[in-house]
C-alpha cells in the first residue's frame, strides 16, 4: 500500500469515527467554537484583549499572533487551497446536518486550523500564559473541522504545520531581514 493510500484510509477511518462518536454536548460546544473562530474573529478578539490588558507584553503578543494569522491565511487559503483540489469528506459519513453549510473550496488544508495554530504558536513565546490559554480553543477548532465534516484529519495536520511555520517565520523574519539586508 502506498503512503498516499495509507493516509487516505487513515483519514477515512478517523473522520468516520470522530463523526460518529461526538455527543450532542460536544457537538454544540464545537459548533460554538467554530462560529467564534469563523473569519478569525476569535483570534482578533483575543489579540484585542491581550493588547488592552497585557501592557507592552500583551501588545507584542497580539501583534505577533495577528501577523502569524495573516501569513497562515495567505499560505493556506491563498496558495495551498488554490493548488490542491481535494473534495470535502462525503456528507453521508456524518449523522448531522452541518455538512450542508460547509465551504465549497478545497478541503486541503484547513485554514481555520492554520490560523488557530499560527496565533497560538506566535503568542506563546511573547506571553506564555496567554499562549497556553489559547491552546484550548485552538485544539477545539482542529477537532471541530473534522467532526463537522469540513476536513479530513490530514487537512487539519497540514493546517497545523502551516500555522507553526507561519508563527516561526513571523518571529524570525525581522532577524532574517536585518541579517541579510544590513
Amino acid at each position: 500500500m502506498s503512503v498516499l493510500a495509507a493516509i487516505r484510509e487513515t483519514d477515512r477511518h478517523l473522520t468516520k469515527r470522530l463523526a460518529a462518536s461526538a455527543s450532542p454536548g460536544l457537538h454544540r460546544t464545537l459548533s460554538a467554537v467554530e462560529e467564534t473562530a469563523e473569519g478569525t474573529k476569535l483570534w482578533c478578539g483575543a489579540a484585542a484583549v491581550m493588547a488592552w490588558l497585557g501592557g507592552r507584553r500583551g501588545r507584542k503578543a497580539a501583534a505577533a499572533g495577528l501577523a502569524a494569522v495573516t501569513l497562515a491565511q495567505l499560505v493556506s487559503n491563498g496558495v495551498c487551497k488554490q493548488l490542491a483540489d481535494r473534495p470535502r469528506p462525503p456528507k453521508q459519513w456524518f449523522p448531522h446536518d452541518e455538512t450542508e453549510d460547509r465551504p465549497s473550496s478545497s478541503s486541503f488544508p484547513s485554514g481555520h486550523t492554520a490560523a488557530a495554530v499560527a496565533f497560538t504558536a506566535a503568542v506563546a513565546p511573547a506571553w506564555p500564559l496567554a499562549g497556553s490559554l489559547c491552546t484550548v480553543p485552538a485544539a477545539l477548532v482542529a477537532v471541530e473541522r473534522v467532526q463537522s465534516g469540513a476536513h479530513y484529519p490530514s487537512d487539519v495536520a497540514a493546517g497545523a504545520a502551516i500555522g507553526l511555520a507561519s508563527a516561526w517565520f513571523t518571529r524570525r523574519a525581522p532577524h532574517l531581514i536585518l541579517r541579510h539586508w544590513l
